[in-house]
């Protein structure tokens, strides 16, 4: 089986973070968002990994090569036009075995191994509140009928999660080229769920997974959310108490990091060479070599080299 990751985006719902980083780079609970994708996908011991990269992919390859030992491809995607038209420039690296396409700014707190054994394609889905927001798969019988792109008033709840098996690839390939080929776009973008639709509609077979851990970190919001989440779910204790300061579980601290007479957590993750001093520091997520000081931080990110400084605010000596 060969993985296709998609981590081309630029990532503007998380700027200025994303000026300077990857949006697959950006740390959540002690690594990488890329990095949990990948440790996740281990266990299937994949043939190969292709990744579609834009925007300072070079640090993206550069992450992957230090830390893992897939066979992999790196395929850039130099106009972002939609995510069917980058898995469409995978097309090359796909042959006749099965593919297992993930984004790469979405983690997946499930057990992907089944999905080897199955003898039809799959959607990973995910009942939501607000399908309008999602593209959606529609179900009759056990099987997918029809796949809708956010639209206004959504037949179904079933949200697709961006994962997606691929079984039938000679298939695949050939609606890929009538789609994107073609220049068959749906509001301005190549969308993969017009290339599945396709499949379908040539008589494919699809069927649904529930997904229940799905971490969409493609906001501030939602990277905070996903931190609370990886920070409970891995059980991190408050780390090796700090003398003169007081951390409360779950907390990352990197061993590298910098902690004087500060209160930290619960939910926060510090990176490596962060600086923390008089300050309190709840739900957030301090970046690599930032510098929080006299402050108060609550449901913020501080971006990577960054300064939060205030200098007027009174603070105890906790030591």
């Amino acid at each position: 089986m060969k993985i296709i990751i998609p981590a081309a985006g630029v990532g503007t719902r998380l700027r200025p973070h994303t000026y300077s980083e990857p949006k697959a780079l950006l740390n959540v609970a002690g690594k990488p968002i890329l990095g949990h994708i990948l440790d996740n996908l281990k266990p299937l011991g994949p043939k190969e990994v292709i990744f579609v990269i834009g925007f300072l992919g070079h640090k993206l390859i550069d992450f992957v090569k230090k830390n893992y030992k897939f066979k992999t491809n790196f395929v850039k995607q130099k106009k972002l036009l939609g995510l069917g038209h980058a898995i469409y420039l995978t097309r090359n690296f796909i042959s006749q075995e099965p593919a297992l396409i993930i984004l790469g700014d979405t983690i997946i707190d499930s057990d992907l191994k089944f999905v080897k054994k199955s003898k039809y394609n799959l959607l990973g889905t995910c009942e939501v509140k607000d399908p309008q927001r999602f593209g959606i798969a529609e179900v009759q019988n056990g099987w997918v009928k029809k796949l809708t792109e956010k639209l206004k008033r959504p037949k179904g709840n079933l949200a697709l999660v961006g994962v997606y098996y691929i079984k039938d690839t000679n298939l695949f390939k050939q609606c890929l080229n009538e789609i994107v080929g073609n220049g068959k776009m749906t509001k301005g973008e190549y969308q993969l769920t017009d290339v599945l639709q396709k499949m379908i509609d040539k008589k494919a077979k699809f069927k649904t997974f529930e997904v229940q851990g799905w971490h969409d970190c493609g906001k501030i919001e939602t990277l905070l959310q996903t931190n609370r989440y990886l920070l409970m779910r891995n059980g991190f204790p408050s780390s090796k108490q700090i003398p003169g300061s007081v951390t409360l579980p779950p907390v990352f601290i990197s061993p590298q990091a910098k902690i004087e007479n500060s209160v930290i957590g619960p939910f926060v993750t510090v990176g490596d060479k962060a600086w923390i001093k008089n300050s309190v520091v709840f739900d957030s997520i301090v970046n690599e070599k930032a510098q929080v000081l006299h402050t108060i931080l609550n449901a913020q990110v501080v971006r990577k080299n960054a300064l939060v400084n205030e200098n007027d605010w009174p603070f105890i000596n906790l030591s």
